[in-house]
């Protein structure tokens, strides 16, 4: 029973850490852009959109899809990095183990 016992510590104490983890997570962000730097979106760890910026000059009104389409691939490319710096921070504490239900 000694080893379920420690097997259940190590279990709280990595419970702990992830907790801490996600705290920290929500406050480290990832940038990214599209069209050359036109449209630029900041995501956090939490994967939620901090910031976009659009330069005036890619506001076209007669070209209303080009600005959707590069805000999307923006979104898209910055909410894909806060997942992947995610997963490397979780991979670290987890030491790689792939355990369900963490992601």
């Amino acid at each position: 029973m000694k080893g379920l016992g420690k097997m259940m510590k190590q279990a709280q104490q990595l419970q702990a850490k992830m907790l801490k983890l996600q705290e920290e997570m929500s406050e480290k962000t990832v940038e990214t852009s599209s069209g050359g730097g036109m449209v630029k979106v900041v995501a956090n760890g939490k994967q939620q959109l901090v910031s976009i910026q659009i330069e005036q000059e890619v506001v076209d009104p007669d070209d209303v899809e080009m600005l959707q389409d590069l805000i999307l691939a923006a979104v898209n490319d910055a909410l894909t990095k806060a997942q992947e710096m995610v997963s490397g921070e979780m991979n670290k504490l987890t030491g790689g183990m792939n355990i369900p239900g963490l992601m």
